[in-house]
């Protein structure tokens, strides 16, 4: 890695790409390359721009790198903001840049001002070895003596270098479906992804991912993803030259924030990069969040196997009933044991006790003592679960603080899951909610949190707030805020983060929580394509994976293929142990023995797509960890005679090396050249079947 300036243009160097820029007679920055590295001193200061015509001004056919709303400016800008003596525009140029150096990163500044409103607006760019990923983020200052209104704050703005039309990859999901694929062609005009429902949703995701001519292998891909668990927003313009731009960062939807004089406003990071095929891509994010973006402390330590009881018991839970569960968890093999709702308050179903966060005494009578003393008895770690940011109307804390809610006294609150959303923009609420978890790690010998959130925003009224369109933004830095505070007080402590399943699963929340809930949904069938969206741009250590019993007796498919799916990311145990038959329980036994044994290679080695269900009617997935590799082949809803045979390619391997496959009680021995080069054919017959492949290089 290496950041080099000269004479106002600068060239950031990964370990194989370049990223360049550079100061135009006017003082603005000016994007010039992105992708494969060139020779430095070919990398020239852009001349004065030129207007096309009356209606297609110069700024807006520039390459500019953060272009703010201004003059005649009429494209996707990065940045909007009302000034203290009511103008709505800004101009950006360029005032002075600086690179430092970290322990393990450098980084280059550029501070632009709008010189008339003693605003600075700093581009920041961070770069890491071994790696082509770009961590960008931009500070706003106010150093004026009246106060700026944001309206858009854009993380970064990107272009790309081909005129032809690139291919958007993004998702297309709901709850229970998140993750689904889609991609569309971007010939004219603006694509828009973007969340307004006060998370990163179930439905889009903030990333953008640009492709031409790309498959798993090949082709030149572009790809941003925001580390943001709030409303987000992507912006993909091709203008009538060819030229197309991404704007992403927090949505700007409902959103304002005002900048007092003095205040500093960092945005959300964007971590971005250029890859070739999108195999690359999955290998330089899953590798790079393991090593910068997940929190430190549980990073490159593989998640423990979890039994969750909630599909077991629901509400119904109890100190027996969980004690008796728990043993036959710790017998499958099951490494910590977490206690679902239904443990706390007036909790009998969804309509009550929300909020209120006290140990039902009819439920445990002597607390959670006699219950966390038995699971770690058995050699598991407690894990228990919250949703600390939502409360029923029917509480103890509703009753007592009916203001605490998002609300207009004009209007109908409305309820989603019979619920409303706390105001964790309130200091005595973000108080409250850290308390209340607090009290119980410093009471229990609790070693995990579910962190659950189970609606969308609405009637979002915050009195509390002197611009209530602040809260967007307020409330998602509360929620990463009181997770580090309970982190840093318990260095210990894993969090789950969980929103109707995959409703947070982003950057934002890996960076602050210890791994995601991808989907309520745990049918098998749906997990594959879940699971193959997920391993896109996001780390497969982060997905926690389920065998419960959804489903289970209406498809009538077996426990094999139920854990060959989920051994895919961080295997995680649902079902109801109590109504198993010794077989099935043996079944688990073997699975979550082998699973221990290749869990490292999943959650920490090299992963390779081999084939998708849509092109291949397979899945097939490698991950590869020095010597060893591992392979899952999954068929879906498939015919016996058609869909039968498959020839797999491998990825990964030694060329050079010679390696053992074990499978189907057979051993053969062949080289990683051919192995890759040639590959070999496979038979499974019909729907829902599966095959694990083991390699170790001899």
């Amino acid at each position: 890695m290496k950041i080099y300036e000269n004479n106002g243009v600068f060239v950031l160097e990964t370990q194989n790409t370049h990223y360049a820029m550079a100061v135009d007679c006017e003082g603005v920055i000016n994007h010039l390359h992105w992708g494969k590295p060139c020779k430095i001193d070919d990398y020239k200061s852009v001349y004065k721009p030129w207007e096309r015509n009356s209606n297609h001004s110069a700024r807006d056919c520039c390459k500019t790198e953060y272009l703010p709303y201004c003059g005649s400016v009429y494209r996707p800008v990065a940045f909007v903001a009302k000034h203290g003596d009511g103008c709505r525009e800004t101009v950006l140029t360029y005032d002075s840049h600086k690179i430092s150096e970290g322990e393990d990163y450098i980084l280059l500044e550029i501070e632009l001002s709008d010189k008339p409103y003693s605003l600075a607006v700093t581009l920041c760019y961070k770069l890491r070895e071994n790696t082509d990923v770009i961590e960008r983020y931009t500070k706003i200052k106010n150093k004026s003596d009246s106060a700026v209104l944001l309206s858009k704050i854009a993380s970064g703005e990107f272009n790309l270098p081909s005129k032809r039309p690139y291919l958007s990859t993004n998702t297309n999901g709901s709850w229970g479906g998140e993750f689904r694929i889609e991609k569309t062609e971007v010939k004219n005009g603006t694509l828009l992804y973007d969340s307004r429902k006060g998370g990163s949703d179930h439905t889009l995701n903030p990333w953008f991912i640009l492709s031409q001519n790309a498959d798993e292998k090949q082709g030149d891909v572009y790809f941003g993803a925001l580390a943001w668990s709030g409303n987000f927003k992507v912006e993909i313009n091709r203008d009538f030259a060819g030229v197309t731009r991404a704007v992403i960062g927090i949505n700007d939807f409902d959103f304002s924030y005002n900048l007092r004089p003095g205040e500093e406003f960092i945005t959300p990071s964007v971590y971005c990069g250029y890859a070739v095929g999108y195999g690359g891509m999955s290998n330089q994010m899953n590798a790079y969040a393991v090593e910068n973006i997940l929190p430190k402390r549980f990073a490159k330590e593989p998640l423990p196997v979890l039994y969750n009881s909630w599909e077991a018991t629901f509400f119904d839970v109890s100190s027996e009933s969980q004690q008796k569960i728990a043993e036959i968890a710790a017998d499958i093999g099951c490494e910590l044991f977490v206690m679902d709702d239904g443990w706390f308050g007036q909790r009998k179903d969804d309509w009550a006790g929300l909020g209120d966060w006290y140990v039902n005494k009819d439920k445990f009578p002597e607390g959670l003592k006699p219950l966390i003393d038995k699971v770690k008895s058995l050699g598991m770690r407690f894990g228990l679960w919250f949703e600390p940011e939502m409360v029923n109307p029917d509480s103890d804390l509703y009753r007592a603080h009916p203001e605490w809610t998002y609300h207009y006294k004009t209007r109908k609150a409305s309820l989603l899951r019979q619920q409303l959303v706390l105001n964790l923009t309130r200091d005595d609420v973000k108080e409250f909610v850290f308390g209340v978890m607090d009290k119980m790690l410093a009471e229990y010998d609790i070693s995990y949190i579910k962190w659950d959130m189970n609606r969308a925003y609405s009637e979002t009224g915050a009195e509390n707030l002197e611009n209530p369109q602040e809260l967007w933004y307020r409330h998602t830095a509360a929620v990463y805020e009181i997770a580090d505070r309970l982190k840093a007080k318990y260095p210990d402590l894993q969090i789950e983060c969980c929103a109707s399943g995959g409703g947070r699963a982003d950057l934002g929340a890996m960076s602050h929580f210890s791994m995601l809930l991808t989907s309520d949904n745990t049918d098998p069938v749906d997990r594959l394509e879940i699971q193959h969206g997920f391993s896109l741009l996001y780390p497969i250590k982060c997905m926690r994976a389920w065998v419960t019993d959804t489903n289970r007796y209406s498809r009538k498919n077996d426990f094999d293929f139920r854990f060959n799916v989920t051994m895919q990311g961080s295997l995680s145990i649902g079902g109801n142990l109590t109504k198993y038959s010794e077989e099935e329980l043996e079944i688990h036994r073997k699975y979550i023995t082998l699973y221990k044994e290749i869990r490292n290679t999943v959650q920490f080695g090299a992963f390779y797509r081999l084939a998708n269900y849509a092109e291949d009617r397979i899945y097939a997935t490698q991950y590869v960890l020095g010597s060893e590799s591992v392979i899952f082949l999954c068929t879906s809803v498939n015919s016996f005679f058609n869909d039968k045979f498959y020839h797999i390619f491998f990825e990964g391997l030694d060329s050079e090396g010679t390696y053992k496959l074990t499978y189907d009680d057979k051993e053969e021995i062949y080289g990683g050249a051919y192995l890759m080069n040639v590959g070999l054919d496979f038979e499974i017959g019909g729907t829902l079947r599966s095959k694990i492949i083991r390699l170790k290089r001899i």
